[in-house]
């Protein structure tokens, strides 16, 4: 079986690129895809852009165009819970578009993709992860130790932990503290980002599992792109780590 991963952006895939054996590499529509093996285990890695259209056109290639049975999306995030900390793992058992709705009164009110509350209306918010999936995903990381973080990004503070819970998808870069706290206190997310949204609802029309794993770049506040730009190489590396640690029950 073949394992799909995407990243968004060049710093989230190079620690995968670097440990691709046996490669071999595709272009199609401007995305270059790289298949080979990690850990003897097949996959197609993708650098998609960001953004829920790009991860969107790529989910549905390696759907269709490369048979993955499973895909994944490894990066980074900003964090929206106040208990986490940078280079903090967030891996979602839920993801929520919550750019998504019926505008009203100045007012987003979120709604689930492909529905509106008088078209088409649902009770359905949001996109859960597989159940069976998620177990499997706890039981193996069930004392994984991640490695410490550099003194820059906040070593000594404590050890970065692995959380589990919902993630929020926009088509927007966060960089405001009272947004951050607004979306967490409405949707109680763990950590928000550009793209695991699409790719749930790709799976999900292809019936096929699926996960996001992110470590926390930043928290979203109005220090995120300096905090993206000082450590997503870094913690980017430890989603990556997650992700090949977790490829034995993915396959």
């Amino acid at each position: 079986m073949t394992i799909g991963v995407i990243c968004a952006i060049p710093q989230e895939l190079a620690y995968l690129r670097s440990a691709l054996v046996d490669a071999e590499r595709q272009e199609i529509g401007l995305i270059t895809f790289d298949c080979g093996r990690l850990e003897n285990h097949r996959v197609v890695l993708a650098e998609a852009g960001m953004g829920k259209v790009n991860t969107g056109q790529v989910a549905t290639l390696l759907a269709d165009r490369f048979h993955c049975r499973t895909v994944v999306f490894t990066g980074v995030a900003g964090g929206l819970d106040p208990r986490l900390h940078i280079g903090d793992i967030v891996i979602a058992d839920r993801v929520v578009q919550h750019d998504f709705g019926l505008l009203t009164d100045e007012r987003l009110q979120t709604y689930q993709p492909g529905h509106i509350p008088f078209i088409k209306p649902t009770d359905r918010l949001g996109y859960p992860v597989d159940s069976e999936l998620m177990d499997r995903v706890k039981h193996r990381l069930a004392g994984f130790a991640l490695p410490e973080l550099s003194a820059a990004a906040g070593a000594g503070v404590r050890r970065p932990r692995i959380n589990y819970g919902a993630v929020l998808t926009g088509d927007q870069y966060v960089h405001c503290a009272r947004t951050r706290d607004r979306l967490h206190g409405d949707f109680g997310g763990l950590a928000i980002e550009m793209e695991g949204g699409a790719l749930a609802q790709v799976c999900e029309s292809f019936s096929i599992p699926w996960l996001v794993i992110r470590a926390l770049s930043d928290l979203a506040g109005a220090d995120s792109g300096l905090d993206f730009n000082r450590f997503v190489t870094e913690v980017a590396a430890s989603s990556a780590r997650i992700l090949m640690h977790l490829l034995a029950v993915l396959d």
